[in-house]
């Protein structure tokens, strides 16, 4: 059976039966796998070459599984482990998860749940081995087990390569820039920039001189010729994010833009050519815009070639648990924190919550963590750490801590969209009724 030689497993039994059938099911699946019936032995063959999980018993004669865990985790920390036990060593898996290993296997359940975890550890493994390299940016959002999220990751696949303007739909924080970074970085122009710009941060005025750059005099404080960024992205990709923010006149002055590939500074008459792929995204409903009288259709119909509706967090559970792990790699990389483990009751809780504010909120909540944690141990106490002492602590019931955190972040939303109703519905994924019937509940007031 020819083995695929990127992902090592070493596999430490003091059954040698029990290794020879875990061998034979591993390289059925292309492992590269190596055996051992000592854990002293599993140390030796570490240290000489690498290995990127370990399946390792938890009782064995020369020594423990929280002995090897250790041992391992002192000297490759890199190297993952699953811990495979009885049923009457669960508790003690489960504590071997609080100090570092990734997961646990039970020894009489189907080998397809022990090859589901090892999966996903490989996919934690590539996409960490990738965080360096700029032409995956947007990676880590590629791996999915969600069929809707799949089939969303098989077209943008189809189409990064072409030079079609895409469209791309979703709430606030579901990584909608990564993707378009990703698909710059799949097409022939990611040698060129990727240039992304947030219509919401600008006024139009301010828009259209970004986009389009002036000449040095065109209007006071314009004390040099600035090139804007349909220049810059000469080449490559403009993004533009929030792009139902850009008003009916800016809409007309990008359409134009598109159909004659040309642009003037503002202050000049002079046609200067340009050529970039256009990917613009939203979270507010385009085509009740459209209805309204809000959104140029014709705009509309020349940004959305394709058009792509990011599914939120929520509804992709299946990767949350990849996810979290993904940025403990990243964030505790960056922050040179290394992490030794993390709280099982933590996970089950992430992979439970609702996201309101999807992949960002995760990323929040992990960094976090991290930064917070005082040994290594990432754990769910962490996440509402309250700075004020236990004096000042304002003890209440979960209803209440809980309606206070859902009005704390809907007002939050409504800031972010100048208090619109049904702007901030469409972001927290309800009607415009629920969003009324709950601000009155809560005591939550808005001018529109």
């Amino acid at each position: 059976m020819k083995q695929d030689s990127t992902f090592r497993i070493l596999v430490v039994d003091d059954e040698q039966n029990y290794c020879d059938v875990l061998r034979m099911i591993l390289e059925a699946e292309n492992y590269y796998v190596t055996t051992t019936t000592h854990s002293q032995k599993a140390l030796e063959i570490l240290d000489q070459e690498r290995y990127d999980l370990v399946l390792s018993d938890f009782f064995m004669q020369d020594m423990d599984g929280f002995e090897l865990l250790e041992a391992i985790k002192k000297n490759h920390a890199d190297t993952e482990i699953i811990i495979i036990t009885g049923y009457g060593s669960i508790k003690n898996a489960v504590d071997a998860m609080k100090k570092g290993a990734f997961s646990y296997f039970i020894k009489s359940h189907d080998p397809e749940e022990l090859l589901f975890e090892i999966a996903k550890v490989r996919r934690i493994s590539e996409l960490t081995l990738k965080l360096n390299q700029p032409a995956v940016k947007g990676q880590y959002l590629m791996h999915s087990q969600n069929a809707t999220m799949k089939k969303v990751i098989e077209v943008i696949d189809r189409v990064a390569d072409s030079n079609a303007n895409v469209l791309l739909l979703g709430e606030s924080g579901v990584g909608k820039e990564a993707f378009a970074a990703y698909i710059h970085e799949k097409s022939s122009r990611r040698e060129k920039n990727f240039v992304p710009v947030n219509c919401h941060a600008y006024s139009k005025s301010l828009l259209e001189s970004e986009l389009f750059g002036h000449e040095k005099g065109a209007y006071t404080g314009a004390t040099e010729t600035r090139i804007g960024k349909f220049e810059f992205a000469e080449g490559g990709t403009l993004f533009l994010d929030e792009i139902g923010d850009a008003t009916m006149d800016m809409q007309l002055k990008m359409l134009r833009v598109l159909d004659n590939k040309h642009i003037e500074r503002i202050g000049s008459n002079r046609l200067i050519d340009v050529n970039f792929r256009m990917v613009c995204a939203t979270n507010r409903n385009i085509y009740d815009m459209i209805k309204q009288g809000q959104f140029r259709e014709d705009f509309f119909y020349r940004i959305s070639t394709i058009t792509l509706e990011i599914p939120p967090l929520r509804e992709r559970r299946e990767d949350i648990t990849q996810m979290v792990h993904f940025f403990i790699a990243k964030l505790s990389n960056e922050m040179k924190k290394p992490i030794k483990g993390v709280d099982p009751e933590l996970m089950s809780y992430l992979a439970n919550y609702n996201f309101p504010g999807n992949i960002r909120e995760l990323k929040n909540m992990v960094e976090r963590l991290i930064v917070l944690t005082q040994d290594g141990y990432l754990k769910k106490n962490d996440l509402y750490l309250e700075t004020r002492s236990p004096q000042q602590l304002n003890l209440t019931t979960l209803k209440t801590h809980r309606q206070n955190m859902d009005k704390s972040y809907i007002e939050s939303v409504l800031g972010h969209t100048n208090g619109h109703l049904t702007q901030c519905a469409e972001i927290l994924g309800i009607s415009r009724r629920q969003l009324f019937n709950i601000m009155q509940e809560l005591n939550i007031e808005s001018e529109k």
